[in-house]
């Protein structure tokens, strides 16, 4: 299958759409000023064949999907310990609900909500350098030098109050071993790297490979540990809309309120869309719109 015609399709269909519709999320004033009248789509597949269409060169701030690697971190470092204070459940929540976390002693629900990823946060920074760790992770992983957004970091942790809300509960509850400000710091600027569609379509090429790394093939993660990854994503990736992803699209996706969504084709490719404006759930109107064109014109889908 031939996919460059095919994204320069999608690209061609949505490009009317563009900046009319959706919200860019407004409650972090550093992405409140990004355009929303762009789209980028890019792939890659297991054998190395790329493919891109529209923006899809344009460095934006991965945010929630960040919590894709850091997952990757720390069942690499932990292995099932990890799980001991992770559940793995849909949360039907809010990304970034304080309710069901105290109904449920401050064990998060999964570590794609805020409060999930947090705790995996801490247990990484008890472990290494984790804000290092995940630029080495996905430097190597899609090939190229990756870094922070300064201006977004310092934004999120300006205005990141519920967050600090949670990480404070969860320390509560004893689920946090560590200060919560390096934990916090941490965690703001995982959501802070910048990176592109072609960048991430590369970065999340071990999901579709059984957890091999896209250019050496050396274990990230091992098939198991890689099956569990994208079960997650199909189940908790995109907020609570996860399954309207799963009706609509078929295919493990993770998420970001940046506009950025990584889908997964397992054995076959991996997927990055981006468009800034937003759908009410958190996720990118035309990212969604653009994943459900592309399932229905390959067929491609794990069901």
């Amino acid at each position: 299958m031939h996919f460059q015609p095919l994204l320069d399709d999608i690209a061609a269909t949505l490009r009317p759409e563009l900046g009319r519709g959706g919200q860019v999320a407004s409650y972090i004033p550093a992405l409140a000023r990004v355009p929303a009248a762009q789209f980028g789509i890019a792939l890659r597949t297991c054998d190395g064949e790329e493919a891109q269409a529209g923006d899809s060169g344009t460095p934006f701030s991965i945010q929630s999907i960040s919590k894709l690697f850091s997952l990757a971190l720390a069942m690499r470092e932990l292995g099932d310990t990890l799980w001991e204070r992770i559940g793995r459940e849909p949360s039907g929540n809010p990304f970034n609900s304080l309710v069901q976390l105290e109904a449920e002693h401050g064990i998060p629900r999964n570590p794609f909500i805020n409060a999930g990823a947090l705790a995996v946060t801490d247990r990484l920074v008890s472990r290494c350098d984790a804000k290092a760790r995940m630029l080495a992770l996905l430097s190597s992983l899609c090939g190229e030098p990756v870094g922070f957004d300064a201006e977004v970091a310092a934004s999120e942790a300006a205005t990141g109050f519920r967050n600090v809300a949670l990480a404070n509960f969860m320390k509560s509850f004893g689920r946090i071993d560590n200060d919560v400000g390096p934990v916090l710091d941490a965690y703001f600027h995982d959501c802070a790297i910048t990176m592109s569609c072609v960048q991430l379509a590369r970065a999340a090429g071990f999901l579709c490979r059984d957890g091999a790394h896209p250019y050496t093939g050396e274990p990230v993660l091992n098939e198991r540990q890689t099956r569990r990854v994208n079960a997650l994503m199909l189940t908790c990736g995109t907020y609570d809309a996860a399954g309207e992803f799963a009706f609509r699209i078929g295919l493990p996706c993770k998420s970001g309120v940046g506009g950025g969504i990584v889908a997964v084709v397992p054995d076959r490719l991996t997927l990055c869309v981006w468009s800034p404006a937003l759908e009410p759930s958190g996720n990118s109107l035309l990212g969604m719109k653009a994943l459900e064109l592309f399932a229905a014109k390959t067929g491609l889908s794990i069901f």
